[in-house]
């Protein structure tokens, strides 16, 4: 019970990392809110978990959204003691195809959302006096660049960059700032990344899923389980002195 007696809002938290997150901190004794996009999802994580939950709609996209999320959460838990920016969008295309549309799209959750997410919760936990924990998702892909990931690759490097800044800013206030970068994970946002290489790269449907499984040095893609130790390290005491860290979880895909 590592997290007894905390609250943790969690974004993208219906589905996929986030709702293993989720219950993965229920079980440590954890408060959690379960806070997307999808209401209707939301509430049926939340009844699974039990009365430890809550579900919140919330747009990271929109400061309104997320200001009525943290009140929600509040209200019902009486504060927040860790976040996990955890929603996030995926795209792919060659570099001589990318719109703008797309870019502002994927820029508004991946780095916006986390960063107004971010801001909004270290002011609530630094009104409150609380040593809070903030845990951003970033990804092997913000390590490196792939031709046609650029602006995936790009969003997730600036939220790795965003966690050291705010890390070294909010570790002042006793809140401690890092970031789990996973590689690549099954469940089912894979199968809208897999159809956007087989159109680029002219491949069957289920071929770079099965490429990039193969070619991960554990021998397998991860599971969402695999991250939560790491996430519930993060938001335990044993990580007091850690700030502005990305730690990768990604079964020996990057190596630094």
């Amino acid at each position: 019970m590592r997290l007894g007696g905390k609250t943790a809002l969690i974004t993208g938290a219906a589905r996929g990392i986030g709702r293993a997150f989720a219950q993965a901190y229920a079980a440590e004794g954890a408060r959690v809110a379960i806070a997307d996009i999808d209401l209707m999802q939301a509430t049926q994580v939340a009844a699974e978990i039990g009365d430890a939950a809550i579900a919140v709609e919330m747009d990271v996209a929109r400061q309104d959204s997320i200001d009525a999320a943290i009140a929600t959460t509040t209200d019902a838990f009486g504060q927040i003691d860790i976040l996990i920016n955890n929603a996030a969008l995926f795209t792919a295309a060659p570099v001589e195809e990318i719109t703008r549309s797309d870019f502002d799209r994927v820029f508004a959750v991946n780095v916006s959302g986390t960063l107004f997410t971010l801001q909004a919760v270290a002011r609530h936990m630094i009104e409150r006096g609380i040593k809070g924990r903030i845990i951003n998702m970033a990804s092997q892909a913000g390590r490196r660049g792939e031709s046609l990931v650029a602006v995936y690759c790009a969003s997730k490097a600036a939220v790795i960059s965003l966690t050291q800044s705010a890390g070294l800013n909010l570790i002042q206030h006793g809140i401690n700032v890092n970031a789990i970068a996973p590689g690549v994970v099954e469940g089912a946002h894979w199968d809208g990344v897999d159809a956007l290489f087989a159109k680029y790269e002219g491949k069957a449907p289920g071929q770079k899923k099965a490429e990039v499984g193969a070619a991960v040095p554990f021998g397998r893609m991860g599971a969402a389980e695999d991250l939560t130790g790491m996430a519930v390290f993060l938001a335990s005491d044993d990580a007091s002195y850690i700030v502005g860290q990305t730690y990768g979880v990604d079964g020996g895909n990057w190596v630094c």
